[in-house]
């Protein structure tokens, strides 16, 4: 099957692919549930940091030659750099996943840029 490849350099990037509203250009707190747009069978070249708490959401992730079953109650982060393929099970408009997700220059000359 041939995916859609999408890349995600930006928190704007991000909050168009599923309909949400950009509120500043840096950092997002994601709630899913308020999405506008469904993204199934694509893969994403993430270009930010993120972390995602998924509940209720199965889905698979492909990540290299791996693939991963994530169910209810689920983390997942991903950092730039990182391409991932990514199916639900079931398409939902409005899936159960809460995140956070910040761009690399939020953090551009800390000691904690320096140590992720």
């Amino acid at each position: 099957m041939e995916r859609e490849r999408i890349n995600l350099n930006s928190i704007d990037a991000y909050n168009k692919l599923y309909g949400l509203q950009t509120l500043h250009p840096l950092v997002t707190v994601i709630d899913l549930k308020k999405a506008k747009k469904v993204v199934n069978h694509v893969s994403l070249s993430y270009g930010v940091y993120a972390l995602f708490l998924k509940n209720g959401v199965n889905c698979s992730i492909r990540y290299g030659r791996r693939s991963y079953d994530y169910q209810e109650g689920t983390v997942v982060s991903f950092s730039p750099g990182q391409t991932i393929d990514f199916d639900m099970d079931e398409v939902e408009l409005a899936p159960d996943v809460v995140g956070l997700m910040f761009h690399p220059d939020l953090i551009y000359g800390t000691p904690l840029a320096d140590k992720i």
